[in-house]
């Protein structure tokens, strides 16, 4: 996810505290990896409309009017590279953790 998603106040600083605080959970996780890609990464790739890639098989994608299933390979390998690239540019582990604490930090 962008850094700056993680400071979009979407709710009080209570609830984004908890959901930052979420975050921070799911993170210990065995199956999940979380990276945040930091304001300052040097840029390949832009930000694209919400999406998941599932096994490299599926896309689920959320654009503003229409939620929508993508799984001609053709279209899903787009996703793929595009998520390879964001995956290169974002910070995971302690440095992720960093950046929510942060974002938590200053909501107070």
């Amino acid at each position: 996810m962008e850094e700056n998603v993680l400071r979009h106040q979407l709710g009080d600083a209570g609830v984004m505290a908890g959901q930052l605080g979420l975050l921070l959970s799911v993170m210990d996780l065995p199956a999940v990896s979380l990276g945040v890609v930091p304001f300052a990464a040097a840029r390949t790739t832009w930000p694209i409309e919400t999406s998941t890639v599932f096994d490299d098989e599926r896309v689920h994608c959320e654009p503003l009017s229409v939620s929508m299933k993508i799984t001609t390979p053709d279209e899903v390998a787009q996703y793929v590279r595009a998520f390879a690239a964001f995956h290169q540019q974002a910070v995971y582990g302690a440095e992720a953790r960093a950046l929510i604490v942060r974002a938590i930090d200053a909501l107070r």
